[in-house]
């Protein structure tokens, strides 16, 4: 265990959040999506997991680690629902509630169609998969910078 670290992020994604560089993207996903056809196509090159919980608490453990983008529009990117992609589900409103708390304001969570996300994830850095069973439990997210303390 190590102090302020949450324990589900485990040695391996560890390792992996801290390989990452600014504009670096993570798939973060759920149990229906292609994970570890992806993640062999991705940079890390091997499928990462937490398992046993939901999108939501792992994107949580995530963000309390890893800063977003500030200098794209899409830092943080949801799939959308086939044939309705206004449709916000009901674990993709649980993430958004997330990266608000843990942006600590309003951020944008950008729609992508589905083939369209599956090219973006294989273009990513790693891939977490998750224990998440509901649908479109799937979201792409870009490291930002923590900056340097105020001298």
């Amino acid at each position: 265990m190590l102090k302020g670290i949450d324990p589900l992020l485990n040695a391996d994604v560890l390792y992996a959040l801290r390989s990452m560089g600014h504009g670096d993207r993570l798939v973060i996903c759920d149990t229906n999506f292609p994970a570890d056809a992806i993640a062999r196509q991705t940079v890390f090159g091997e499928l990462l997991r937490i398992d046993n919980i939901g999108a939501a608490r792992a994107i949580q453990a995530v963000l309390s680690v890893l800063p977003l983008d500030t200098f794209v529009d899409d830092a943080a990117v949801r799939m959308e629902v086939v044939g309705q992609p206004e449709e916000v589900t009901p674990v993709q409103q649980e993430v958004q509630a997330v990266i608000d708390r843990a942006e600590g304001k309003s951020w944008p969570l950008v729609g992508v169609e589905r083939y369209a996300f599956y090219e973006m994830a294989k273009s990513a850095y790693c891939v977490i998969a998750t224990g998440e069973r509901r649908f479109y439990g799937c979201f792409i997210f870009s490291k930002g910078v923590i900056p340097p303390d105020a001298a």
